[in-house]
């Protein structure tokens, strides 16, 4: 999987050729690189990369992750040209708004219910691919008006979990 990254202003790519926890990956059209990725905690990672461990500490905010690691901080806005992008969100919070599975995975946890009241950003559902939990967030306040997903469910890229209105 390519997909397009903005580090702290500057765009690179990098292409996924094997999924954590025995990571592969090519940064930039350089040789292929293997690094072995376990979570440690809920937005902490530990990244063992060319003999030396790292742990990587990931906060997903609106425009973006920022993660820490090694004493830096990088600012990241990942493009995937498959996703929905934060700006076509912007366009279309006007109206329902569907939140889809980014990528095959699995529901871990239901951060909300139908009728729920939910706010600009809050958490309505939980992902895990990949070894990564992505949370899936309402893009702006209203309400929880149904939840196709259950925990445990396994789900297809782009399926149709919840829905805002």
């Amino acid at each position: 999987m390519k997909l397009t990254l903005q580090v702290n202003g500057r765009d690179m790519s990098i292409e996924l050729l094997a999924p954590a926890p025995a990571a592969r990956f090519q940064l930039d059209g350089t040789p292929t690189r293997e690094a072995h990725v376990e979570i440690a905690n809920p937005g902490v990672y530990s990244v063992l990369l060319d003999g030396r461990s790292y742990d990587a500490f990931v906060e997903e905010t609106p425009a973006g992750l920022i993660v820490s690691l090694d004493g830096f901080r990088f600012e990241i806005q990942v493009k995937d040209p498959r996703r929905w992008t934060r700006a076509a969100a912007g366009r279309a919070a006007e109206g329902v708004q569907t939140l889809t599975s980014p990528m095959p995975g699995k529901v871990v946890r239901l951060l909300a219910s139908p009728g729920d009241a939910v706010e600009a950003g809050q958490g309505i559902l939980v992902v895990e691919a990949m070894k990564m939990q992505n949370e899936l967030k309402a893009a702006r306040a209203g309400k929880v008006l149904s939840i196709a997903a259950r925990e445990g469910a396994t789900v297809a890229a782009g399926e149709p979990l919840a829905t805002v209105g």
